[in-house]
């Protein structure tokens, strides 16, 4: 899905993390986000955090690097019949991921209406 040219979910990635507000980008710490293309086994899967929430690592200094993946073909399939709702679902799914940085759980985000 590309707009312009341009791929719409790596445009939309990258403007969930450009646009954090400062005091929550200041404290996103030894993370990777990148793009895969689909979940083996799991097609419908749209972000996966994968690591050490900040709430867990008790002041450990050798933690390896959070990843946070975010899959395009589910995206796409979903929402890629209106560019504009999927950039949107893809910030949100950013910025869910982000959430399990920070030791958010998903029932936690169902409970503030943020799942």
């Amino acid at each position: 899905m590309t707009s312009g040219g341009r791929d719409v979910v790596a445009a939309a990635v990258e403007e969930a993390l450009a646009t954090l507000p400062a005091w929550i980008a200041d404290r996103i710490e030894n993370v990777s986000v990148e793009l895969g293309d689909e979940r083996p086994g799991e097609p419908g899967v749209l972000g996966l955090y994968q690591g050490v929430p900040l709430t867990a690592r008790m002041g450990s200094v050798f933690v390896q690097p959070d990843r946070i993946t975010i899959f395009r073909q589910p995206l796409e399939r979903l929402y890629g019949h209106d560019p504009a709702l999927l950039r949107e679902r893809t910030i949100h799914v950013v910025h869910h991921e982000l959430a399990h940085h920070f030791g958010i759980s998903d029932d936690r985000l169902r409970e503030l209406d943020r799942y």
